[in-house]
């Protein structure tokens, strides 16, 4: 037999403060019983054990105390964080079926003890796992421990056996119990022999064996003068921490390790890691949550079958679609079918039958639906849900939305398909999950969100992905190689500067040029070197002239590699590139590019700006941009009700010159460009929930001044002080905050007892609205363009969205035009207090359009 015998407290521990604080919706903390979970499921993997026994401490004083009051005098308590995952950590042990032991007066060293000498004593093989070096005192031909070391990268296991121990310590694993005894330990206040260190007390029992043989010796002239009356006046003292340190191998716990055989997982297991969202560890287990739900959503059965018809068999007008690759899947009550898109046995002439005669429709991914139809012409009405998308709205802190994901987050009824594919089984979860999520939905008060906004935007970002953003290749090829002529000049110059070449990307070797070579004062020193970022890089920019020109190095590669190479590797054939638009991944609502970031192309410095050139439009086009003009401050001004910036908005005033105005109390026409400029940082640093401190940092003052312009501001502005606390008492209160349009954002944070992890939910409070709401307005401003085009039967399409920025691609007769739809539609898109501005212009390239 072998047995696991794990160090519960040690394990957890190790977790906790490896992986930063994780929480589910409901506040519920989860870091420590995730990486719990995660370590644990390495090492079953790795022992293949047969039976596994967890050792917990308890609260009560053991025997050590009884002896010894100080015994780990002063260490700090568990923090609540942590306390609260003790019990889950538990649970989920007996529902993995997993044995647990504890026992008052006793340790979990004392336990692992106790059950290594039974494994031991009857022959079979014992594994302890811990990250406690105590342990290794219990190694034996029969007893391995291993080793979790808690680094950067994630834990690292190091198996110790006899032959290990003796290598590092240069004694064996009985000796560490007297190197102890001399050498004392300070994290359990075990005081050994005061004045000896790990070096002295190692050489003693190295010499003399055990402690009994260095005081049986103590004569000898082996030992130096000092230490010898060090030992005799600390011998109590040696003894006293002989006993604390050693391991009990006699704890009174049942040791027939049949008792901790592994056992079947209980049916109850999914659905508690669901609860606690512990998803990637449920798939990486293969778990799956069949908990019982309390009703049956949607009236549907408790347990469902599912019966395969053929395409031309399949007559519903109310079904869920599920479209894998090249396949489709439709799924009606009891029912589904499977159409193939692609070659000789296509079936799309069956299916648009179907399609065309639909009166309610849920699909799962609607873009990407969106775009498989359309390439083979096919028709999709009466689009009433989307599973993919209400996951979203539901749970914006998910990172996927996939199927087997969303039947664990979401327990769908007992179901069968007679079928061994994945794509019906995918398809007929989906459309059991519809019925689940749109309950769900409801509640949440977000049905309206899904169909008003995210829908319809769906069919917006496909259309803009097909069409994709013209450019010119050879003029991007141009300006990398002039680009990389410039590098190598500056390397050059660097190298000249420096005094000899090296890798300028290798931070190990710039941070010995810089603060080895040239002796600059260097920030911060890690294990792997010197810190070299761009901050440190900044701040030594007046003490030599290699580091202006680091920093301009760094630009140019950056717009070298990230920006022309990148770019030039995903043209299509048609000089047109076609960036994915994400609307699942961001927690505020906003927009992502990806494949590549369209949305990331330089803006602060000319030269990044030049790359802008190089997006044009077709022949005989042009490209109309339009920008909403401060648009989170005028929703700001609006949620707000804060009449002092409405006004200014409705009378056409600067709002940064009036801010810097009120908030440093002078008349406007005293206000500088610097002023303005600070009191710009304070407008929008209020919306991104900004401190004194970092806005201190931004514009370069000292941060009584920076508290002085947010008291400034708040006093000019009384409104939005009032709003923003309102924001973060609603928090606490629900455990979310809510858009204009009913977008949730939930902050299972801002009631953490950890205060930085509490600050961040309140910041996020205060501006999660502002920017969800903002975020909501150009997505609608998207498909009221994208709709108006169409409607107005114009040769144009929307190709971009950047932020607060909508770029059309048009006929160049019909440049006015387009952009008067485009201010009309931006500016119309909401009902605010204040009037929504928007710019618009155009040009041949993006750079002419937005200039």
């Amino acid at each position: 037999m072998k047995l696991l015998a794990v160090d519960g407290n040690s394990i957890i521990n190790r977790a906790f403060y490896g992986i930063r604080l994780l929480s589910n919706k409901k506040g519920v903390y989860t870091n420590a019983v995730y990486g719990f979970i995660n370590i644990l499921n390495k090492i079953i993997a790795s022992e293949n054990p047969d039976a596994v026994a967890v050792a917990f401490d308890k609260k009560s004083p053991t025997f050590r105390h009884e002896k010894y009051a100080e015994y780990k005098a002063g260490r700090h308590p568990m923090p609540p964080e942590l306390a609260s995952q003790m019990p889950l950590v538990k649970e989920w042990l007996g529902l993995a079926g997993y044995s647990f032991i504890e026992k008052d007066g006793f340790e979990a060293d004392d336990i692992l003890g106790t059950l290594s000498a039974a494994a031991d004593k009857n022959g079979d093989s014992c594994i302890i796992l811990t990250g406690d070096r105590d342990a290794l005192q219990l190694v034996n031909k029969n007893v391995t421990v291993v080793l979790a070391v808690t680094k950067a990268g994630g834990p690292e296991y190091a198996k110790m056996d006899e032959e290990a121990v003796k290598e590092k310590y240069s004694l064996s694993p009985g000796q560490l119990i007297d190197l102890k005894a001399v050498w004392g330990d300070s994290s359990d206040n075990i005081p050994g022999v005061p004045g000896i260190g790990e070096k002295g007390a190692t050489e003693l029992i190295k010499k003399f064996g055990t402690l009994d043989g260095v005081y049986e010796n103590i004569d000898s002239p082996d030992i130096k003068d000092s230490i010898r009356q060090k030992l005799v006046s600390g011998k109590e003292s040696a003894y006293l921490s002989r006993f604390l340190g050693e391991i009990c191998l006699s704890a009174p716990i049942d040791t027939d390790l049949d008792r901790y055989n592994i056992g079947e997982r209980d049916k109850r297991l999914g659905g508690f890691m669901a609860e606690l969202e512990l998803f990637s560890l449920m798939k990486s287990m293969g778990i799956e949550n069949i908990t019982e739900t309390d009703k049956t959503p949607g009236g549907l059965k408790e347990k469902m079958e599912f019966s395969e018809v053929s395409p031309d068999k399949f007559s519903a007008d109310s079904f869920s679609i599920y479209a894998d690759k090249d396949r489709v899947c439709l799924v009606a009550d009891g029912v589904f079918a499977v159409y193939g898109l692609t070659g000789l046995l296509s079936d799309a002439e069956l299916l648009r039958t179907v399609l065309n005669k639909a009166k309610s429709v849920c699909v799962y991914d609607a873009k990407s639906v969106y775009k498989l139809f359309k390439s083979n012409d096919l028709p999709l009405e009466n689009l009433e849900f989307d599973t993919y998308l209400a996951a979203y709205l539901l749970n914006p802190d998910s990172n996927l939305y996939d199927i087997p994901r969303l039947k664990n987050e979401y327990p769908v009824p007992l179901f069968s398909v007679n079928s061994d594919d994945e794509t019906p089984v995918n398809a007929v979860t989906n459309h059991l999950l519809s019925f689940v999520l749109k309950e769900k939905l409801e509640k949440a008060e977000q049905t309206a969100l899904l169909k008003d906004i995210e829908i319809p935007l769906s069919f917006v970002l496909a259309d803009m992905e097909l069409v994709g953003f013209k450019v010119d290749k050879e003029g991007i090829k141009e300006f990398g190689d002039r680009l990389n002529a410039e590098i190598e000049e500056i390397k050059k110059e660097i190298y000249s500067s420096i005094g000899y070449e090296f890798n300028l990307n290798s931070p190990k070797q710039l941070g010995e040029a810089l603060f080895e070579k040239l002796g600059l004062p260097y920030v911060k020193k890690t294990k792997t070197g010197y810190s070299t970022n761009a901050e440190v890089l900044e701040s030594l920019k007046d003490k030599h002239p290699a580091i202006e020109l680091l920093l301009l190095y760094r630009s140019k590669a950056k717009l070298k590699s990230t920006y022309c190479d990148g770019l030039l590797n995903k043209i299509s054939d048609g000089n047109r590139i076609h960036s994915t638009f994400n609307q699942t991944e961001t927690r505020t609502g906003r927009i992502s590019s990806l494949e590549p970031n369209l949305q990331n192309i330089p803006v602060r410095q000319q030269e990044g700006k030049e790359l802008r050139k190089f997006f044009i439009a077709d022949d005989n086009k042009v490209l109309c941009d339009a920008d909403y003009s401060q648009i989170e401050l005028r929703v700001l001004a609006s949620m707000a009700d804060e009449k002092n910036m409405i006004e200014c908005f409705k009378n056409g005033v600067d709002i940064h010159t009036l801010t810097a105005s009120k908030a440093f109390n002078m008349p406007i026409e005293f206000i500088t460009k610097e002023l303005r400029s600070r009191a710009k940082a304070v407008n929008f640093g209020i919306i991104y929930g900004i401190g004194a401190f970092s806005l201190a940092k931004d514009i370069g003052v000292k941060r009584y001044e920076a508290e002085e312009y947010i008291k400034g501001y708040l006093a000019a502005y009384p409104n939005i002080e009032k709003f923003m606390n309102s924001a973060v008492s609603s928090a606490k209160e629900k455990g979310y905050v809510t858009t204009l349009f009913g977008r949730r954002r939930y902050l299972p944070e801002i009631n953490a007892k950890n205060r930085m992890l509490a600050s961040f939910g309140e910041r996020v409070a205060r501006n999660a609205p502002i920017q969800g709401t903002a975020a909501d307005i150009i997505k609608l401003a998207m498909i009221n363009v994208h709709s108006r085009l169409k409607k107005e039967n114009l040769n144009a399409d929307l190709i971009l969205q950047v932020h607060d920025e909508l770029i059309v691609e048009c006929l160049c007769s019909d440049a006015e035009k387009v952009c008067g739809i485009l201010k009309e539609e931006m500016e119309n898109a909401a009902k605010l207090k204040v009037n929504l501005s928007v710019e618009a212009a155009y040009g041949k390239t993006w750079y002419e359009a937005k200039k």
